[in-house]
């Protein structure tokens, strides 16, 4: 369905005070501004972590530019950036890490590059690792709100922990260095999702 379709039916809402904000996840840069062209979008919900930086590729200037809140959900790699997983971890079954190529062994053997890279600040910064990854996340624009989820109260208080958490300019630009010069391997969903993520909706006809 055309974006502005979409968008036209919401706005239709918004004139009728059912709906007061409204946003969109995993859209590419182009249906974004066709959508915002139509009805100004709040929020877009995006993955973005230390293990999937996509966004950095046009979209957050993008939202920057028109002055739209990036949500960037799995903060935390599904618990990867907080050092749970390690080459003995086993996922039950029907967990979704079990299913992206990234998690397969020899390319998390690649990726566990970036726990190293975040035990070495945690001790650097007196905080836990997932606390750095959080961290980092936060400190790339006054617009990024992650949202980390939990089930045990003290991995909340510690996701809670790293908005606590500053970087100075040139430890901000030394840890953004490191995190780019380590290539994450695998793909960050199942080749079934992958499929229809990250699509461009179609024009109007």
């Amino acid at each position: 369905m055309p974006i502005e379709d979409v968008a036209g039916a919401v706005k239709d809402l918004v004139d009728e005070g059912k709906v007061l904000r409204w946003g969109l996840s995993e859209m590419g840069p182009n249906t974004l501004r066709r959508a915002h062209a139509e009805l100004p979008v709040s929020a877009v919900q995006n993955e973005y972590s230390m293990l999937w930086c996509g966004p950095e590729q046009g979209l957050l200037a993008l939202c920057e530019e028109l002055g739209i809140g990036f949500v960037p959900f799995r903060p935390l790699g599904y618990g990867f950036l907080t050092g749970a997983v390690d080459m003995v971890t086993s996922f039950a079954p029907g967990d979704f890490r079990a299913s992206t190529s990234r998690m397969d062994p020899e390319n998390r053997q690649a990726n566990l590059a970036l726990i190293d890279l975040l035990t070495s600040w945690a001790v650097r910064k007196n905080a836990a690792p997932g606390q750095i990854a959080l961290a980092w996340l936060l400190a790339q624009g006054p617009s990024i709100v992650p949202i980390p989820g939990t089930t045990q109260m003290p991995h909340m208080l510690e996701i809670a922990g790293a908005t606590a958490l500053d970087f100075a300019r040139d430890e901000l630009a030394e840890l953004s260095r490191d995190v780019a010069a380590i290539k994450v391997q695998g793909a960050r969903m199942p080749p079934v999702v992958s499929a229809w993520s990250d699509v461009e909706a179609p024009p109007r006809a």
